[in-house]
């Protein structure tokens, strides 16, 4: 009788054990550094468990759902958009999104990412097609520096944050001409870009040879004044020599010797060449200096 009173209280206190540790189990939520914790009962939102750690709920009567802290990839589909100027593009892009808040996000998208993800591939695509359908194929071509990304985001503005959802970025990994029409459209673009080479090319050389015309000109006006006022120079020098000579034939003094210095300039010319003979006459002044040395 003892033996099976005590077979009793041993299965008693298993089945005791085994509950307390199935209702701490269900009572217990532990939240990870990258996530949040929604605590639900009959799906309203309780409260929101954001710190990293064990808390408790209520079992059986509340729930628990996780949603990421972590930066999101959404890789959204190929999809095709038409310039201002009717001409077909291709994008692929992608999204990095995360729960900004993390209520709002739960009310409003049930805790659902691919849910959340439906709604940004709609706004994200409405904002391509809005900003590259006010733009021409080549504002669209050369806007993939990151100016076209750039105004993406401005069109979004805050839209998602009804969803408790804040996009970080919006990014093109392919953002290009459909395969069957790239290769005309490149050839086009080339021939527009030579066209316009060669204006820029035309525009340049007539500047070049404007400007060169122009100093050539000022050349010709420099060498013209610079020979007028050589010649003015050389006149002057000369009328300042005829007037020197002048003076000193003017004096009955100096008038002898400037005569004898000529005489021998002369005779130093005449004796050029081979022929070293000089022959004077008895009045010449040169003559009159050996006349002199002899008497």
């Amino acid at each position: 009788m003892a033996k099976k009173t005590k077979g009793i209280a041993g299965a008693l206190f298993t089945i005791i054990f085994l509950g307390a540790l199935i209702l701490l189990s269900t009572s217990l939520v532990v939240t990870k550094e990258n996530e949040y914790s929604i605590i639900k009962r009959f799906d309203k939102i309780e409260r929101v468990i954001e710190d990293a750690g064990l808390s408790f709920k209520t079992p059986f009567l509340e729930t628990v759902d996780k949603l990421p802290k972590a930066i999101q990839f959404y890789d959204m589909p190929q999809s095709d958009v038409i310039t201002v100027d009717k001409k077909t593009m291709v994008a692929d892009s992608y999204v990095l999104w995360k729960i900004s808040n993390p209520t709002k996000f739960a009310q409003t998208l049930n805790s659902s990412i691919p849910l959340a993800e439906s709604r940004i591939n709609t706004t994200v695509y409405n904002a391509m097609k809005n900003v590259i359908s006010s733009n021409t194929q080549h504002e669209v071509i050369s806007g993939r520096d990151g100016k076209l990304n750039a105004a993406f985001m401005e069109d979004i503005g805050d839209n998602m944050e009804q969803y408790g959802i804040h996009l970080i970025t919006v990014e093109n990994k392919h953002l290009d001409l459909p395969s069957d029409n790239k290769n005309a459209v490149y050839e086009r673009m080339i021939s527009e870009r030579a066209q316009m080479a060669a204006t820029y090319t035309a525009e340049g050389e007539s500047e070049a040879q404007m400007i060169r015309n122009s100093t050539d000109k000022e050349i010709e006006i420099s060498i013209s004044n610079a020979q007028t006022q050589a010649a003015r120079t050389i006149a002057e020098g000369e009328a300042e020599y005829m007037r020197i000579l002048s003076n000193a034939y003017s004096d009955a003094s100096r008038s002898e010797f400037y005569t004898f210095i000529r005489s021998l300039e002369a005779a130093r010319t005449s004796l050029s060449g081979d022929n070293k003979t000089l022959i004077l006459s008895e009045e010449s002044p040169i003559a009159q200096i050996f006349y002199n040395i002899n008497q």
